[in-house]
């Protein structure tokens, strides 16, 4: 087994994780990082900030700072009460900095969410959109005849029941089922992706779709207009077609996973971190030089030891956290879990009831440093740090804010870490 020795270990692949392994490695600090597929995978791209709150009564914010002011006066556990505007505006404006230079631009409103479209129709207020569907944002604000295509054999996607919902307020909108130009039967997003990388599908899409473009100023596609490049894609459908062409992410798991995975497979080691990657963290020991890691099973193993660590692991979904008939709990160091006192409060009786699940909520406690706590209400360890949807005090689905969020705390984590925290 191979013996590695780093400043900082981070727990975890998820937008947390790959943020916080992009901040440390960026303040110069040695970093490896371990994880396997977690949200990030199936994400629909968007980044959110701050969406709905109160969560109850289903209040949407078009301003996405008032509603984090708003947010942290109501709930002042919530972990964006421990965060000042201008370090969360740098944490976000670093990610996709970093995203635009690996290829995958992002965009938005200067002062207020964006509003854009998903694909079933429904309207999501969101921070900053990949650029690919940037334009679909401006053609739902301005209403203008735009053309949905979707196409025979793929899933996940319906120009038809997005025109249903949105017909009402939107007149000019429409849509036509083409044939994809390569290959038949059922589409799968990523092979789609790859197709188009390839000019003459690309030409040969644009002759499916002429016939149907009549007075449509804007296009739109399903999002597997390229897996790598999909700019160039792009723009060289607006030059075939004399529209302007946009993206709607597909139900999950969507190309823009893959595409933000990519970005970061490609740009974190070339800043040196170390990437770890399909493999999750068997042992974890603290000792006077700091932590001692195995990363992987068998013959595949790596012995990791780090002055410090940054716990990015999820909750359920990325396995930082596990729950049994009695309790939920944390799957690498054991730490305590912010949760309701039994089981049969865990959940309310109706899936869909306004007020949510309490397990939904469910984490771990930190200080001002985004140090997790102990049994006795102190930090666990001066150099243990943690970051993302494993914080307690937050329902991100519901509140509209994991990706805003994920990436902000890894950025506070971080700071605490260089500030030389103990």
């Amino acid at each position: 087994m191979s013996v590695e020795n780093h400043d900082v270990m981070v727990i975890g692949a998820g937008f947390a994780g790959m943020a916080a392994a992009l901040f440390a490695a960026k303040a110069g600090l040695s970093v490896a990082q371990s994880g396997v597929t977690g949200g990030i995978d199936f994400s629909t791209g968007f980044i959110d900030l701050m969406g709905v709150h109160p969560v109850p009564e289903g209040i949407r914010w078009d301003d996405p700072w008032a509603a984090v002011e708003a947010v942290s006066k109501d709930c002042p556990k919530h972990p964006y009460a421990r965060m000042a505007r201008p370090d969360m505006e740098t944490a976000i404006d670093g990610f996709t900095e970093f995203l635009a230079s690996q290829g995958l631009e992002y965009t938005g409103h200067a002062d207020r969410n964006c509003r854009a479209l998903t694909p079933v129709g429904t309207v999501k207020r969101t921070w900053r959109v990949p650029r690919t569907a940037w334009k679909g944002v401006l053609a739902l604000e301005s209403g203008a005849p735009t053309l949905i295509v979707d196409f025979l054999g793929l899933k996940g996607f319906s120009g038809r029941q997005l025109v249903e919902m949105r017909q009402d307020a939107w007149p000019g909108l429409r849509t036509a089922r083409v044939t994809f130009p390569r290959g038949s039967g059922e589409l799968y997003p990523e092979h789609m992706a790859w197709a188009l990388a390839d000019p003459k599908y690309r030409e040969k899409l644009a002759e499916a779709v002429a016939p149907h473009l009549e007075d449509a100023e804007y296009l739109g596609f399903p999002a597997v207009l390229g897996l790598i490049d999909p700019g160039r894609v792009i723009a060289h459908l607006e030059e075939l077609t004399g529209r302007q062409v946009f993206e709607i992410p597909t139900i999950p798991p969507s190309i823009a996973g893959p595409r933000l995975r990519g970005a970061f497979d490609r740009g974190l080691p070339g800043l040196g971190v170390r990437t770890l990657s399909q493999a999750t963290v068997t042992e974890a020991e603290i000792d006077a030089d700091g932590f001692r890691f195995v990363v992987g099973r068998g013959g595949g193993r790596t012995e990791v030891r780090a002055k410090a660590a940054i716990l990015a692991t999820g909750r359920f979904f990325g396995k930082g956290l596990s729950a049994d008939r009695h309790a939920i709990r944390e799957a690498v160091f054991d730490l305590p879990v912010v949760q309701p006192e039994t089981r049969e409060l865990w959940h309310n009786k109706e899936f869909f009831h306004t007020d949510g699940h309490a397990a939904n909520a469910a984490g771990i406690e930190v200080d001002d440093l985004f140090r997790p706590l102990g049994r006795d209400g102190n930090p666990a360890h001066e150099r243990l740090f943690a970051a993302g949807a494993i914080l307690a005090h937050q329902d991100w689905m519901r509140m509209k804010c994991g990706a805003g969020l994920a990436i902000t705390s890894a950025w506070r984590a971080v700071q605490g870490l260089v500030q030389g925290a103990g």
